[in-house]
């Protein structure tokens, strides 16, 4: 049993084939999936998906890089939403990506405030996107974590193992990509082998970021099979120990859902 616990079901990538790829993924031992939320508009499909497959979650929350088309969301409204399904069982993505800069970061900033203090609320974990922010991301998780603690999961984790310690030190969960399995990946597979088993996830993010051996095509959550067992090696443990770990990490962090 694995858990794929950051997929985009909801992307055009899959609108063809999306019960094929569902199929695919229960074939491989994805046993669970959570479709995550980018934008607020496409909450409504998201929440269907989610609602049509006993075994597939949902998130809520606006990715900084679509921060400027929501510059006035509150927490009130994220709470609201997500309390009224019970099938949303996270808030996010949300964080700071100051790679890209698709939205300017004062809005990004503010966006990510509003679902911290959603999940300070509502006590759903927050599932963070970072990049090329590690000082931002720290400084505000530490400051409003001292304020009132949540729990959070730092998705895709790609950022140095020091980022990774110090979100360690505040209760933070840690998923790893296939972007582990990739060739340069050295340092983050360096930290995957540091980091603590009971508190990994592993996930997809596809249609993005497809593991070894399917680099370069659409990726898609039975390739999640591929990260855990390229995690189980670097940890030196079974695909079975790992598999039980990260599903038992994903359930204790993600407590809505039901198995």
């Amino acid at each position: 049993m694995l858990v794929d616990s950051h997929c985009h079901l909801n992307f055009p990538d899959f609108k063809d084939d999306i019960e094929l790829v569902i199929k695919r993924a229960k074939e491989a031992g994805i046993t669970y999936l959570q479709t995550i939320c980018t934008k607020l508009d496409e909450y409504e499909s998201i929440k269907q998906i989610a609602d049509s497959h006993e075994n597939i979650f949902c998130s809520l929350g606006v990715h900084p890089h679509d921060s400027e088309e929501e510059p006035n969301l509150k927490s009130s409204t994220l709470v609201e939403l997500a309390l009224n399904h019970n099938k949303t069982i996270g808030l996010g993505e949300t964080g700071l990506d100051y790679f890209y800069e698709h939205s300017n970061r004062s809005i990004q900033k503010k966006l990510f405030a509003s679902h911290i203090e959603a999940a300070q609320i509502t006590k759903l974990p927050l599932i963070i996107h970072t990049r090329e922010a590690e000082t931002d991301t720290i400084d505000i998780l530490q400051s409003e974590m001292k304020n009132n603690p949540f729990s959070a999961v730092i998705h895709c984790f790609t950022a140095s193992k020091e980022f990774g310690y110090k979100c360690l030190d505040l209760g933070c969960y840690i998923s790893i990509s296939g972007i582990a399995t990739f060739n340069k990946a050295t340092d983050l597979q360096e930290s995957v082998k540091a980091f603590p088993l009971n508190r990994l996830l592993v996930e997809t993010d596809s249609p993005y970021l497809a593991p070894t051996p399917f680099r370069g095509k659409r990726n898609e959550p039975a390739y999640c099979l591929e990260v855990a067992k390229f995690v189980a090696t670097l940890k030196n443990i079974t695909l079975e120990e790992l598999a039980k770990s990260t599903t038992d990490n994903f359930f204790e962090l993600f407590t809505k859902a039901v198995r």
